[in-house]
This record gives structure tokens, sequence and C-alpha cells, in this order.
């Protein structure tokens, strides 16, 4: 896709959400796509190849919950992949601080590419198992915000995310359709790690019928130390 026509699409899905781009914010998406589909040739990024879907489905979704986040602040992306929601969010919001957590090396290999080129400032990575990455002292309860993109359920979710939000701080858990099951599993395991549901957001991505959900839960309390579980404990035994 050349990048005139790059620009007229991400203008147009942006204004579904109330987003205008400028010309240097377009053309650092329009580069992290590029890099994003020459680095998927090489190791397994994302099933979409589409530079229309990727403008919908990858950009402009991880956009979503910009408007949740206030300004000056920190937060956190857990299991980012190839960076989402965290260097779309970077790339809109250059005030805000923003780590990128993922347990692949070559995904982080490929993130600080990303940084690199598009020569990103006050955002970092962090290659550890999200358990791990709650356990360390440096970053446990230490965010404004914490945020995941399709990582897992949200009773195991909540386990990866609350741990890491400081106390007043909110996590952002970004979910597809059909979330009310989700919701009514997970929140003793809420509660228990400090947390509390503040409201859910349903809405279609623009021009689309492709439906989202937004949970924001607010940071209430401190999270007991045994919390987050052991690598691999909270998805093989989610909390009840």
């Amino acid at each position: 896709m050349d990048i005139v026509k790059f620009k007229e699409l991400m203008c147009y899905y942006g204004k579904g959400i109330d987003i205008v781009f400028n010309d240097e914010q377009l053309d650092k998406f329009y580069r992290y796509m590029n890099l994003l589909l020459e680095w998927n040739e090489k190791i397994n990024l994302t099933a979409i190849t589409d530079c229309e879907e990727i403008i919908l489905k990858h950009f402009v979704d991880s956009l979503t919950i910009n408007k949740f986040i206030d300004k000056n602040t920190t937060i956190a992306d857990v299991g980012t992949g190839a960076g989402f929601p965290g260097i779309p969010l970077k790339i809109y919001r250059p005030d805000i601080n923003v780590t990128l957590v993922d347990s692949l090396n070559k995904r982080v290999n490929f993130l600080n590419e990303v940084i690199s080129e598009l020569e990103l400032n006050n955002i970092s990575t962090f290659h550890s198992r999200i358990e791990d990455f709650g356990k360390n002292k440096k970053y446990r309860e230490n965010f404004d915000y914490v945020t995941a993109r399709a990582v897992a359920n949200l009773s195991v979710l909540s386990e990866y995310l609350i741990p890491i939000a400081k106390v007043g701080g909110k996590c952002i858990c970004m979910k597809g359709s059909n979330v009310d099951e989700e919701l009514s599993d997970s929140k003793n395991a809420i509660s228990i790690l400090g947390g509390k549901v503040n409201f859910v957001h349903e809405f279609e991505l623009p021009n689309s019928d492709i439906l989202r959900n937004i949970i924001i839960i607010d940071k209430i309390k401190n999270t007991c130390d045994k919390y987050p579980r052991k690598a691999g404990l909270p998805a093989k035994e989610p909390l009840k």
C-alpha cells in the first residue's frame, strides 16, 4: 500500500474513534506497518497481513483505549506481542511512558527495532514471563495503567495485571465480544487481587461490525505478595 492511501485510511478510521493524526504520526505508523510485514516473514508476529486490516484491527483497535489514559502517566503493556496496544499509543501519545513486556525474545528484538527506527522516546522493552515481571520489586505496583490485548480470560488476566498496577491505578483489559461470563467468573479473583471492576465499554470498531469490549478495573488495595503465582500456574489453575 502506498503512503497516500495509507494516510487516507488511517484518517478515515481514526475519525471513527475521535482521533486526528498529524503527518509525523502517520509517517511513523506507515514505517511501523512495513516493519511489521517485513519481520512477519521471518517470525510469527501477526496473522493479519492485509494493510487495511492492520490499520483497523491493530492500529485503530489499539487506540480505542486512548481516551481512558490520563496525560503524563505510566503504562505497562503485558504480552504485547508485536507491540499492541503499546506502540500505537506511544506514537499517538508522546506524553506517556510505556513499558512493553513479552516472553519471547524474538518479539522483543522486533520491538526494539521499531522503537529505534521510529525514534520513540520514553518507551522500553522487558523480556519476561508476566508472572516474573509481577514479582520484580522495581515494577510491582508501579504503573498508573496496565493493559493487555487478547492475552487470556479475565480470571487469568487479572492475576497478570492487577499486581503491577499501583493502588489508585487502573487495569485496561481489551477483549472481544461476549464478556458477561468472564466478568461473572472473575469477580472473586479480581477482589482477591485488590481490584474492582469500574465499568465495561462495549463498542464496534469504526465502519465495521467487529464488536469489542474494554473492561476497566480499579486497583483499590495492595495485592497480596503471593500473587502472581509462579509462571504457568495462573493459566493452569485460575483463581476462583
